[in-house]
C-alpha cells in the first residue's frame, strides 16, 4: 500500500492522531491522509479514494468520515502536543491566533449549512454567502527562514440558532456563538501548552474583543493582544487612595480617554522599529495604560500612525512594549495565510459531503494537512524543498 512507501514520520504522526479515534477505525487515517494529500483534480472525497486504491470500500470510507468529525476535538488536541514536541519546545511562549472564516456550499440538504457574512466579496461582489464557517484555531510561529507561518489544529464549526433547528435531534448540537466557540478552543489549548510549563498569549481581531471570548482567558492567565475601536469606552487609571475607605477599591478611572483625540495631537509621539513581514520598519506611535470594563482593569494601550488613518491595539499584560504588541500583531496575519492555503491548495470547500460530520471531517483533514506539511519540512533545507528538475 501507499502508506508504506510514505515517509517515516508522515507514518508515525498520522498513527499517532489515529490513537484518538477507535481501534477498528484507526487504520483508515493514514490511509485517507496520505491519499488527500496525492489526490489529483477536483479535491472531492471520491477523488481521495481513489487515490488510495480503496474504491472497493468507498463505503467504509465515508462512513470513516463520520467518525473523524465527531472526535475533531480530540485529534486537534494531539496535533497540539506534537507541534508542541516537534517545534515549540524551545520557545518561551507560544502565540495563538483565532479567527473564522467561511466556505461556500451548494445545496439545500447540506447540514449546518446557511447564509454567512463573507469578508471577502467574489466576483458578485455579494456580501453574503451560503455555506459553513469554521471558527479556526491555529499556532502563530516565526520559521528562521520562512519567517511567520500558522500551524492550524482545529476549528468549531458555527451553526446559526434558526439553522440548529434543522439538524437532527440525534445530533444533540447546542447553539453556542462564535465568542463562545472561540474562548473553548482557546482554553482547552491552553490548558494543555500550561501543563507543559508554556506561558500562552493569544491575537485576535477586534470583532473577538469581547466579553464573553475575555474573560474565559483572562480568568486563564492567557495575554491577549487585540485590535481595538477608534470609540472604546477607555477611562484613565484609577486614582491613588491614601485614606481608607469602605467597599473594594476602583477598578477604573474617573476620566474618559478618547483615541481619536489622543491620535490627533502632535505631541506624544514616538519611533519604534519593529518587523513586520520579515522586514524591519520604523513606525511612529503612542503608548499610554488605560482601563476597559471588558477586561476588568488596566490595559496597555497603543496607537500606531499609518497613511490610511491611526491603528488602535492593546495588550492585558501592562508591561509589553508597543514593539512585541505590533509585531504579534502583525504576525496574526498567518492564519488568514492559513485560510488562503487551505481553500486554494488543498481545495477545502470541494469536498461534496452533506452529513454535518463529514463536513467537519473534510475541513479538518486538510487543516491537518497543512500542518503535518509544514512539520514535515521544518528542518529541511530549501534547496530540499524546491527542487525542480521533473518541472524545468
Amino acid at each position: 500500500m501507499a502508506v508504506d512507501r510514505a515517509p517515516r514520520e508522515w507514518n508515525e504522526w498520522n498513527r499517532w492522531l489515529a490513537a484518538g479515534l477507535q481501534g477498528r477505525a484507526r487504520r483508515r487515517l493514514p490511509v485517507l491522509m496520505l491519499s488527500a494529500l496525492c489526490a489529483a483534480g477536483r479535491r472531492v472525497v471520491a477523488s481521495w479514494i481513489r487515490a488510495a486504491g480503496v474504491s472497493d470500500d468507498y463505503q467504509d470510507y465515508y462512513d470513516f468520515l463520520q467518525s473523524v468529525g465527531r472526535r475533531w476535538r480530540e485529534l486537534g488536541m494531539r496535533l497540539l502536543v506534537l507541534v508542541l514536541t516537534r517545534v515549540l519546545k524551545d520557545h518561551e511562549r507560544v502565540l495563538l491566533a483565532i479567527d473564522d472564516s467561511p466556505t461556500q456550499r451548494y445545496g439545500p440538504k447540506v447540514q449546518g449549512a446557511g447564509i454567512h457574512h463573507d469578508p471577502t466579496k467574489g466576483s458578485t461582489g455579494s456580501a453574503f454567502c451560503y455555506g459553513h464557517v469554521w471558527v479556526t484555531l491555529a499556532v502563530v510561529i516565526r520559521h528562521p527562514l520562512w519567517g511567520t507561518i500558522g500551524l492550524p489544529l482545529c476549528a468549531w464549526l458555527y451553526v446559526r440558532a434558526q439553522d440548529v433547528l434543522k439538524l437532527p435531534k440525534r445530533y444533540r448540537w447546542t447553539f453556542q456563538t462564535k465568542l463562545q466557540q472561540a474562548a473553548d478552543l482557546v482554553v482547552r489549548a491552553a490548558k494543555i501548552l500550561q501543563a507543559h510549563g508554556k506561558p500562552v498569549g493569544c491575537v485576535a481581531d477586534g470583532a473577538d474583543a469581547k466579553r464573553p471570548s475575555v474573560q474565559p482567558l483572562l480568568k486563564l492567565g492567557v495575554t491577549l493582544v487585540g485590535r481595538l475601536r477608534k470609540d472604546a469606552a477607555l477611562r484613565d487609571l484609577p486614582p491613588v487612595e491614601r485614606v481608607e475607605r469602605r467597599g473594594r477599591k476602583r477598578k477604573y478611572g474617573r476620566n474618559r480617554n478618547f483615541l481619536a483625540k489622543r491620535a490627533a495631537h502632535r505631541h506624544g509621539w514616538v519611533e519604534t522599529l519593529c518587523t513586520v513581514d520579515g522586514a524591519e520598519v520604523v513606525t511612529r506611535t503612542k503608548s499610554f495604560l488605560a482601563t476597559h470594563a471588558t477586561f476588568g482593569g488596566a490595559i496597555r494601550v497603543v496607537i500606531v500612525e499609518e497613511p490610511a488613518g491611526p491603528q488602535f491595539f492593546f495588550c492585558t499584560d501592562v508591561d509589553a512594549s508597543p514593539r512585541e504588541m505590533i509585531e504579534c500583531f502583525a504576525d496574526r496575519a498567518a492564519i488568514e495565510q492559513v485560510f488562503h492555503d487551505v481553500k486554494e491548495v488543498w481545495g477545502s470547500g470541494q469536498q461534496q459531503t452533506r452529513n454535518l460530520w463529514a463536513s467537519s471531517a473534510a475541513w479538518h483533514i486538510n487543516l491537518w494537512l497543512h500542518t503535518l506539511t509544514e512539520l514535515w519540512a521544518w528542518d529541511r533545507p530549501p534547496a530540499e524543498l524546491v527542487h525542480r528538475a521533473d518541472s524545468p
